[in-house]
C-alpha cells in the first residue's frame, strides 16, 4: 500500500471526491489549493483526501472518500493517520466538517477527533440542491477537531 500526494491534474480524481462531496464547484473551491493524498492498494485506487491550511493553526480535510466497494476495509483510517502525520508538525489542530451521519461522526471519533462546533444550515445555504444521505436530508455541518499535543 502507498499513500501518494498528487501535484498535478487533481481533477482526475473527480469521481470519487464527488463521493464525498456531491457537488463539483465545492470541490473546485478547495482542490487546487489543498494537497491532495492518493492511497493505492495493489495497484488500484481505494482513496482519496484533500487537505488544506486554514490559518497558521488549523488545517481541515475538506474531502475524504474511498470507493464503495473497498469502504470498511480500513482504507479511510489508513488514510486519516496519514493526514495526522503530515499535519502534526505543522499546525495545533486538524479538523474535519461532516453531515449528521452517525456513522461518519463515529468513524472521526474512532479515529481520535472529538466534537469541536456546528454549523448551522451548511449543506442549506452552501449547495445548489438538497442533499441527502440513507434518506436523511443533511443540514448542518459538524465539525470534529483532532489537537496535537
Amino acid at each position: 500500500m502507498e499513500i501518494l500526494e498528487v501535484i498535478e491534474n487533481k481533477e482526475q480524481y473527480m469521481d470519487l471526491l464527488l463521493l464525498a462531496d456531491e457537488q463539483e464547484s465545492m470541490i473546485m473551491k478547495y482542490l487546487n489549493r489543498g494537497v491532495l493524498f492518493a492511497l493505492y492498494d495493489d495497484y488500484d485506487l481505494k482513496t482519496v483526501a484533500v487537505v488544506t491550511k486554514e490559518n497558521e493553526d488549523t488545517y481541515e480535510i475538506k474531502n475524504i472518500a474511498t470507493l464503495k466497494i473497498y469502504q470498511s476495509k480500513g482504507y479511510g483510517r489508513k488514510m486519516i493517520k496519514h493526514i495526522i502525520q503530515y499535519c502534526e508538525k505543522k499546525c495545533k489542530s486538524l479538523i474535519v466538517g461532516t453531515g449528521e451521519i452517525e456513522k461518519a461522526l463515529l468513524f472521526y471519533e474512532k479515529c481520535g477527533f472529538t466534537f469541536s462546533h456546528t454549523v448551522e444550515d451548511f449543506f442549506i445555504k452552501n449547495y445548489d440542491h438538497k442533499i441527502f444521505d440513507n434518506g436523511i436530508q443533511l443540514k448542518d455541518m459538524i465539525y470534529y477537531k483532532y489537537k496535537f499535543s
